[in-house]
C-alpha cells in the first residue's frame, strides 16, 4: 500500500473520532456542562457555561420580556342589579337549599348576593357573590327545577332590614327587593304586607316621600281601574289595594303604584296612616 493512502486513512479515522465526541471538551468542575470552544475571531470569548444566546429575532422572550397573559375567568351570568326570570329561578333554587329565606322576586340585590356567597362557601368556590358559569352548574346539579309555586309562592314575603330612613317617625317603608311594605312607628314594625310594583315601562319611583292625600274609594282617572284605600305619595302614584294582585300575584304589575293584595289588613292601615306621614321606597 502506498504511504499516501495510509496517511489519508489515519487522518479520516481521527476526524471521525473527533466528530463523535462533539468536539466540545468537558469543563472541569462543571458537572458535565459543556462550554463553547475558545473564540478565534475578534469578538470576546463567551464567559457563561452555556452556548451563546440566539439573536434577538430568534430568541424566545423570558422573564420580564415575556408578555403576561391574564388567568382565564369564568363568565358572569347574573350579578347585582339584574332582574330576570333566571334570577327568580336562581332564588328558588337557593331557597331549596336553605340559602334564600324569602319568596323569589326576580331582582338580584344584596340578599341574593349574600345567598350566593353562602352557596359558594359551602361548595368551596370563590365567594364572589355573583353567579358565574361554574357556580350555576354546581347549583343546577344540587337542586331540581323549581315548580310554579316555588317561583311565585303565595306565602307572605319576609321583611328585609329596614332602610335607615325608616327608623324614625311614622313610615310606610317599602322594599322593592323583598317586595314588602312595613308600617313602622319609631323604628318598630307594626304590620307588614306583600306588595307589587310598576312594570319596566311604568316603574314605581324610589325615594323619600310623604302621604299627600288619601281616598277610601277611588278609581283611576287614567286607567279607569278601582284603587280602594289609596294613599297617594308621588304625583299620582299611591299605595292601594289591587284585586288583580290578589288574583294573579306577581304574574302582573301595576302602572307605577304600590299594589297590596290583603284588603282587610290594608283597610286597618288606611285608618292608621295620616296625611304627612313618611313613605320610603327603596331597593
Amino acid at each position: 500500500m502506498k504511504r499516501s493512502s495510509v496517511i489519508r486513512r489515519a487522518v479520516l479515522a481521527v476526524a471521525a473520532v473527533t466528530l463523535a465526541a462533539g468536539c466540545v471538551p468537558e469543563a472541569a468542575g462543571s458537572g458535565g456542562t459543556r462550554t463553547a470552544p475558545p473564540s478565534t475571531g475578534s469578538t470576546a470569548p463567551s464567559t457563561g457555561a452555556t452556548a451563546p444566546s440566539p439573536t434577538p429575532s430568534s430568541a424566545a422572550p423570558t422573564g420580564d420580556d415575556k408578555p403576561s397573559s391574564p388567568a382565564p375567568t369564568a363568565r358572569v351570568l347574573m350579578d347585582d342589579g339584574d332582574e330576570s326570570a333566571r334570577v327568580r329561578e336562581l332564588q328558588a333554587r337557593l331557597r331549596q337549599l336553605g340559602h334564600f329565606d324569602r319568596a323569589p322576586t326576580g331582582f338580584y340585590g344584596t340578599m341574593t348576593g349574600g345567598a350566593v356567597r353562602a352557596f359558594q362557601k359551602k361548595r368551596e368556590l370563590p365567594r364572589t357573590g355573583s353567579v358565574d358559569e361554574v357556580t350555576w352548574r354546581k347549583l343546577l346539579a344540587a337542586t331540581r327545577e323549581p315548580t310554579a309555586d316555588e317561583l311565585r309562592p303565595a306565602t307572605t314575603n319576609k321583611l328585609d332590614k329596614p332602610d335607615a330612613r325608616c327608623m324614625t317617625g311614622r313610615v310606610m317603608c317599602i322594599s322593592k327587593e323583598s317586595r314588602t311594605l312595613a308600617w313602622m312607628i319609631d323604628g318598630k314594625v307594626v304590620s307588614s304586607f306583600d306588595v307589587r310594583f310598576g312594570s319596566e315601562n311604568t316603574p314605581t319611583r324610589e325615594g323619600e316621600f310623604k302621604v299627600e292625600w288619601k281616598a277610601r274609594d277611588w278609581t283611576s282617572t287614567i286607567y279607569h281601574t278601582p284603587m280602594p284605600y289609596a294613599m297617594f305619595f308621588s304625583r299620582g302614584q299611591a299605595v292601594h289595594y289591587s284585586s288583580d294582585f290578589a288574583a294573579r300575584g306577581y304574574n302582573g304589575a301595576s302602572h307605577g303604584c304600590v299594589n297590596v293584595r290583603d284588603k282587610g289588613k290594608l283597610a286597618v292601615l288606611f285608618d292608621q296612616v295620616k296625611v304627612g306621614d313618611k313613605v320610603v321606597v327603596h331597593w
